[in-house]
């Protein structure tokens, strides 16, 4: 079934109907690694993030001319410098600390006392981040991408003024200029974030010292990972949300297996609950809260209060309005299937456009875009990108979940395996968590796949390969997968999806 699928697809990129007519250039051989960029590009990129970096280093391989722009004066966005990869060094870092006070000694390992250095902590973290932009711009150099540090802003459809970092002014002009500015902390009315007691995503990266008690308002990824990453080091962590559940777009069934998991580790959670007001005048900082409905109003207090409720598409400054891009109510321009904006040789990628707001996403809206640019295909399905939530136990997902599925009216068919049944886990003694499948009921194609289990982000990509091909729940419970292994808990799955599992 997944070969014949595979063919299918790779017909339907053959045959597939441009609307758009490709373009022809005339490319140059010798690109430099420079802070100018005022010579005519191919693709001019603004933006160095996730999206920006890749689709620069994209471009240059296909052999356009580029240039990226980026305001920060450090490549890698907001993921590498204040985002994905800083705070994944502190959940290694917190969670290493979490096993050593509480789950050696079950092991068999005893540690006389075991106590948490915070100022190292916090250096091993930016450090990593260091090497990792310095680790682009190497690449940058490699590829032989122009990269000119400072704050862009249309002046035309073909041209950016640059403000640099060092106070002067490029004019950097280009065939075709990418839009890659990521995003921005969604703010709060009525609610100052100051980076000290109120703080941003950002803000809880750097603390300077652990708070005995810290609010997170907004249960999503971030609001649990960073909440995770506190409460691991000893805080009392209370989770505000306005909605009925945590992450909202979660598999419902995976969801209160993972609440329930966050409660074990001591994490409060208040949904369906307003924040009203904010007042950090004294030492602390006091939340007035009611329920989302209306009702009683409570005061809660804290040292810290991390506001964690989404993120905004970043264009500010951008003069976009200058050259007549067009944008929807929440701020994110409106692109074509070849990521072209309304206004001719202008694209845009990643968080400032439609679809999830994620790292490699924009990696993939990147890579795609200067495909199209160089004249060939590009592909990004926004209904088949993983996303992962950081936590221990990891969540996991991809495709649909159940309750779309009943939602769309879909007939299907689940399978089910906990790790709890899984060797590997066992062994471990690390076994929280199961595997879920969804398949169409008459053809088993696969429709979606929720893992909770320790590292989950990396058991997902199998799911995603098989989502991504057509597969069916029968293709991956038929390929031997090694043992002992977390990965067999996937094929158990899948084998409970179609027939029976084995090993329960």
């Amino acid at each position: 079934m997944a070969m014949a699928n595979l063919a299918r697809r790779k017909a339907y990129f053959l045959t597939r109907n441009v609307t758009t007519s490709h373009t022809r250039f005339s490319f140059s051989l010798s690109r430099g690694f420079s802070s100018s960029g005022s010579d005519e590009n191919d693709v001019v990129i603004i933006g160095g993030g996730p999206g920006g970096y890749v689709a620069a280093i994209k471009a240059a391989q296909l052999g356009l001319k580029t240039t990226c722009i980026e305001k920060r004066g450090a490549l890698g966005g907001t993921c590498l410098n204040v985002g994905c990869i800083p705070s994944k060094a502190l959940l290694h870092s917190s969670h290493m600390y979490h096993e050593a006070k509480h789950a050696f000694a079950h092991h068999g390992i005893k540690l006389a006392s075991v106590e948490v250095d915070l100022p190292a902590m916090l250096a091993q973290k930016d450090n990593a981040v260091k090497n990792l932009t310095r680790g682009i711009e190497g690449l940058f150099k490699k590829n032989k991408v122009s990269y000119v540090k400072g704050y862009g802003k249309f002046l035309s459809p073909n041209e950016v003024s640059v403000e640099t970092i060092d106070g002067g002014n490029t004019i950097v002009k280009g065939k075709h200029i990418i839009v890659a500015t990521g995003s921005d902390v969604k703010s709060l009315p009525g609610i100052t974030i100051d980076e000290k007691k109120i703080v941003s995503s950002t803000g809880a990266l750097s603390l300077s010292e652990i708070p005995k008690k810290l609010i997170v308002i907004g249960a999503g990824y971030i609001g649990l990972e960073m909440g995770s990453v506190w409460g691991r080091l000893g805080s009392e962590v209370t989770v505000v949300e306005f909605a009925a559940d945590i992450v909202p777009s979660m598999d419902g069934e995976i969801r209160k297996q993972f609440q329930r998991s966050l409660e074990k580790q001591k994490m409060k959670f208040m949904l369906k609950t307003k924040v009203v007001s904010v007042d950090a005048s004294g030492d602390g900082v006091k939340l007035t809260v009611e329920p989302a409905e209306g009702g009683d109003q409570t005061t809660l207090e804290a040292d810290v209060v991390l506001v964690s409720a989404g993120r905004t598409p970043f264009t500010s400054g951008l003069d976009l309005e200058k050259i007549g891009v067009e944008t929807d109510k929440g701020g994110r321009i409106l692109v074509n299937e070849r990521f072209l904006t309304n206004v001719s040789g202008v694209y845009a990628i990643g968080d400032v456009i439609p679809g999830p707001m994620l790292a490699h996403k924009a990696e993939e809206d990147g890579v795609a875009c200067v495909e199209f640019i160089a004249g060939k295909h590009g592909h990004v399905d926004y209904d088949k990108v993983p996303g992962v939530v950081y936590t221990h136990p990891e969540v996991a997902s991809v495709g649909k979940t159940e309750e779309q599925l009943k939602k769309d009216g879909v007939s299907y068919r689940v399978g089910k395996f906990p790790f709890m049944a899984n060797s590997r886990a066992k062994a471990i003694d690390n076994a929280e968590g199961m595997v879920k499948i969804l398949a169409d009921k008459e053809t088993d194609k696969i429709l979606g796949v929720h893992i909770m289990s320790p590292n989950a982000g990396e058991l997902i990509h199998e799911a995603v390969l098989a989502i991504n091909y057509d597969a069916s729940s029968e293709d991956i419970a038929r390929v031997c997968h090694a043992h002992p292994t977390m990965s067999e808990a996937l094929k158990e799955a899948a084998m409970a999806t179609y027939d029976k599992p084995i090993h329960i």
